[in-house]
C-alpha cells in the first residue's frame, strides 16, 4: 500500500523544452500581420523621407545605392523581428545635411561613413553601459514632446515645400514653384494629400456604436462604405501611382536598369576622413540620435503600442550595431526615428512584419536591380513623396497632445520653438534649463502645475 501510494504522488516529469522554441514563438508573434493589406499599405509610411535622402546622397555624393538596399533591408527585417512594432530605419539626417551642403573633398564618403561609425559606437557604448536607460528615465516628458513637435513640424514644413516647390535634391534646395499641371504637378500633390484625408481621416480608429449598428438601413449603408474606405491601402497606391509616373515622364529608363547587385567593398578612411567625420558629422549627429532616434522612439512606441516592452538600452545597441557594421561597406548611416513610426502607424503599420516586408523589398531591390534604380527614383514625382510626408509629421506632432497643464504645455513650446528656431541640441537644452527653473519655482506648492519631475511616465 505504501509503494503504491508513493507511485500515485509522484509527478509526471514535464517534457523537456527546446531553448528556441520561445526564440521562435517571439519571432513568430512579432512578426504575424495584424491585417494583410494594412501592414503593406503601413510600410509605405516612411518613404516621404527615406527617398529623399537616399536620392540626393546617391546624386550629390555617389553613395551607393545598391548596398544601402542590402544593408538598410536587413536592419528593417532584424529590428522588425526583435522589436515587433514598425519600428523604422532612417538615414541621419543630421550626417546627410552635412555631405550635401559641402563639397566631395570636405565631405565625401569617407567622412560619410566615418561619421556614422564614430555615432554608432558612441550610441552602443551608452546602450550597453546602462548610461541611455538613464537618460531616458530622467528627461522629464514634456522636454520629449517638444522635440517629438518640433520634429513633426520640421517634416510637415519640408513636405509643403515638396508640395510646392520643385527640388534639387543633389543640392538640397528648391529652384522654382511646382507647375499647377503636369505629371509632377501641384494638382496631383494635393489629390493626393485629399485621397488620404479621404482614406484615413484623422487618424483615429473608428469604432461604431451599438446604435449606429442597429440603426435605420441608410445609416448602416454608411457605416459599411466608410469600413471599406478605411481599409484601402491609400499610402501603397500613391507610391505605385508615383512608380507609374517615373517611367512615363521618362520612358527611357527601362534601358538604363541593369540586373544585379552592385560590388560591396570595404571604404577606405584615413586619419582625416575619421577626424572630419567625427567633428562634422558625428557631434551634431548625436545629440539629435539621442532624443530623435532613441528617447523619442521610446516614448511614442509605448504611446502606441503599450502592450510591446522594450528598453532605450537594447534601442540605442540596434542603432549602434546598424552603423558599426554596414557603413564599413558604404552604407548610408541610419538610425530610428520616432517620424518614421508615426508614419508608418499613420498608415497602418502594427506589427514588425510591417518593417520586415519592407526590408526584404529593399534586399530584392539591392540584389536585383542594384544602383540602377537611381533613374527611377530621379523621375519619382517630389509632390506624391511630399504627401506622404505631410502625413507622417503631422501624426508624429499630435503626440504632443497629451500636455494638459499649463506648465507642461509651456515647456513643451519653448522647447518646440527654439529647436525649430535652431537645432534639436539647443532646444533640449533650453527645455531642460525651463522646467529646472519652473520647478525651482513651483516647489513646495501644493498643487504645482504638472511640473515636478514625473520619471514614472516613462515605460
Amino acid at each position: 500500500m505504501e509503494s503504491q501510494s508513493q507511485t500515485q504522488t509522484t509527478p509526471p516529469e514535464a517534457p523537456k523544452r527546446s531553448p528556441f522554441t520561445g526564440i521562435f514563438h517571439k519571432l513568430k508573434t512579432n512578426l504575424a500581420f495584424r491585417s494583410k493589406l494594412a501592414e503593406v499599405n503601413g510600410a509605405m509610411g516612411d518613404l516621404g523621407t527615406y527617398i529623399p535622402i537616399v536620392l540626393a546622397l546617391t546624386l550629390a555624393k555617389d553613395l551607393d545605392l545598391g548596398t544601402t538596399l542590402i544593408f538598410t533591408g536587413i536592419y528593417n527585417a532584424v529590428t522588425g523581428a526583435v522589436y515587433g512594432v514598425p519600428m523604422p530605419v532612417q538615414p541621419m539626417k543630421s550626417i546627410a545635411a552635412v555631405a550635401i551642403s559641402s563639397t566631395a573633398e570636405e565631405f565625401g564618403i569617407p567622412e560619410i561613413m566615418a561619421a556614422g561609425i564614430c555615432t554608432g559606437g558612441i550610441l552602443f557604448v551608452l546602450g550597453i553601459s546602462g548610461l541611455m536607460q538613464f537618460v531616458f528615465n530622467v528627461i522629464p516628458l514634456s522636454v520629449v514632446r517638444g522635440i517629438q513637435l518640433s520634429q513633426g513640424l520640421a517634416f510637415a514644413m519640408s513636405a509643403v515645400k515638396y508640395v510646392r516647390k520643385e527640388q534639387n535634391f543633389s543640392k538640397s534646395k528648391s529652384v522654382g514653384d511646382r507647375p499647377w499641371f503636369g505629371l509632377d504637378g501641384l494638382v496631383l500633390a494635393l489629390a493626393c494629400v485629399l485621397f488620404i484625408i479621404l482614406v484615413n481621416g484623422d487618424g483615429e480608429q473608428e469604432e461604431e456604436e451599438e446604435e449606429e449598428e442597429r440603426s435605420g438601413s441608410r445609416r448602416r449603408r454608411w457605416v459599411w462604405i466608410r469600413k471599406v474606405v478605411s481599409n484601402v491601402p491609400s499610402a501603397l497606391l500613391i507610391f505605385l501611382l508615383g512608380v507609374v509616373l517615373a517611367f512615363i515622364r521618362k520612358p527611357s529608363i527601362v534601358y538604363g536598369i541593369k540586373f544585379g547587385p552592385s560590388k560591396i567593398k570595404l571604404v577606405r578612411m584615413d586619419k582625416e576622413a575619421w577626424k572630419n567625420g567625427f567633428l562634422k558629422g558625428a557631434i551634431p549627429q548625436l545629440p539629435l540620435s539621442v532624443l530623435n532616434s532613441v528617447v523619442a522612439v521610446c516614448k511614442l512606441s509605448h504611446d502606441l503600442f503599450p502592450e510591446k516592452k522594450f528598453t532605450a538600452t537594447s534601442v540605442s545597441m540596434t542603432v549602434g550595431l546598424m552603423n558599426m557594421v554596414g557603413c564599413w561597406f558604404g552604407a548610408m548611416p541610419t538610425c530610428h526615428g520616432a517620424g518614421g513610426l508615426a508614419g508608418q502607424y499613420k498608415f497602418g503599420g502594427r506589427s514588425g512584419g510591417c518593417v520586415a516586408l519592407l526590408g526584404l523589398a529593399k534586399l530584392v531591390l539591392g540584389l536585383v536591380l542594384g544602383s540602377s534604380l537611381v533613374g527611377i527614383m530621379e523621375k519619382f514625382p517630389v509632390g506624391v513623396l511630399g504627401a506622404l510626408l505631410l502625413f507622417a509629421g503631422i501624426e508624429l506632432a499630435m503626440a504632443a497632445r497629451d500636455m494638459n497643464t499649463k506648465g507642461d504645455a509651456f515647456v513643451m513650446l519653448v522647447c518646440t520653438a527654439v529647436s525649430l528656431g535652431s537645432n534639436a541640441a539647443i532646444g533640449f537644452v533650453a527645455g531642460i534649463v525651463l522646467y529646472v527653473v519652473l520647478w525651482m519655482r513651483n516647489y513646495g506648492r501644493v498643487k504645482p502645475t504638472g511640473l515636478p519631475l514625473r520619471v514614472d511616465q516613462h515605460p
